[in-house]
């Protein structure tokens, strides 16, 4: 009774959050506000699925921008060279995403703790490097050029280029959040979710109980991957251009951070730490000297007050206060 209550609370409250985020272009935004939330919203869709790989599983991930550059890279590819449209372009952009994630996994779920870390920040600097040194084939530091936006048929307009307008991107972002956000729940509802978090908290014993830990770690990796694949084909058909330097060290640490501000673990608690860091330097851009020290400091108060983040549960507290 108390399960479906809580799904039930829950329901009512996703209902509420799509009720608003439809309705929030209405309220007078302009475009560079809408724009601002889209952002943040491929932000979500990264946090999303780290979330999957550093809070469920408890594998600690400084490489994850490779697998956006890799779902970026891989619709821009398909664009110029074969025509592919934008809808055709997201499945090969997830899949192959996804299949990097699991080949990444599979010589990494060797090592654990710090060497893990080491071998990730090494993997998104080699595919960083490749893309930039591979100037016959993804345009080197120039990156490519020219990639097509998206276009949908409306009953009574015909084709609608998504060109560089930004209501159209806003609401294919916030779907895309709203499905990521509900596999994200699927699975963390399901065995396999409760799996994650039992090798999160302790893997020797997770082992001993007959879980797989090496299948479902490199399970955990496909899914974050190909989420990131998702938000890297999105981010390509928005910008119309990409460049490797798009997807560098620092930005896999933001991403680690919305994750850690948000609450390892919490599907809601990353999803607002992705909104509020990723918008964050939007808004404090008149402090433009000061904004990363501020950042610093409010991460380093919230590690020493709130250390399992805004809504993690007690029960990471507990893990973060053993470790």
């Amino acid at each position: 009774m108390n399960a479906a209550r809580r799904a039930r609370r829950r329901n009512a409250w996703i209902a509420a959050a799509m009720l608003v985020v439809a309705l929030l272009p209405c309220l007078g935004l302009n475009g560079y506000h809408l724009d601002v939330l889209t952002n943040a919203g491929i932000f979500m869709l990264l946090a999303l699925g780290l979330n999957l790989v550093v809070g469920f599983t408890g594998l600690l991930h400084l490489g994850y921008a490779a697998f956006f550059a890799i779902g970026a890279y891989t619709y821009g590819l398909l664009n110029l060279h074969w025509q592919v449209p934008f809808w055709a372009g997201l499945a090969p952009a997830v899949v192959i995403s996804g299949c990097c994630g699991v080949a990444l996994g599979i010589p990494a779920m060797r090592v654990r703790g710090d060497y893990l870390a080491i071998v990730t920040l090494g993997f998104g600097e080699i595919v960083r490097l490749a893309f930039t040194n591979l100037d016959r084939w993804t345009g080197g530091p120039n990156g490519l050029l020219g990639i097509a936006h998206p276009t949908i048929w409306l009953p009574g307009r015909g084709w609608y280029d998504f060109s560089v307008e930004s209501l159209p991107y806003y609401y294919l972002v916030a779907a895309a959040v709203a499905l990521a956000a509900a596999v994200c729940w699927r699975l963390a509802d399901s065995r396999i979710g409760h799996a994650w978090m039992a090798i999160r908290e302790d893997e020797l014993a997770a082992s001993c109980a007959g879980i797989n830990a090496t299948h479902l770690k490199l399970l955990a990796q496909g899914w974050g991957a190909a989420i990131a694949g998702l938000a890297g084909a999105i981010f390509a058909a928005k910008q119309g251009t990409i460049t490797p330097d798009s997807f560098d060290f620092i930005l896999s640490v933001m991403l680690l951070a919305m994750v850690v501000f948000g609450g390892l673990g919490s599907i809601v608690g990353v999803m607002i730490g992705a909104l509020v860091l990723g918008a964050l330097p939007e808004v404090m851009r008149g402090l433009d000297q000061y904004r990363m020290l501020l950042f610093g400091l409010v991460m380093i108060l919230m590690m020493r007050w709130r250390p399992q983040g805004l809504l993690g549960g007690p029960k990471i507290r507990r893990e973060l206060t053993r470790a």
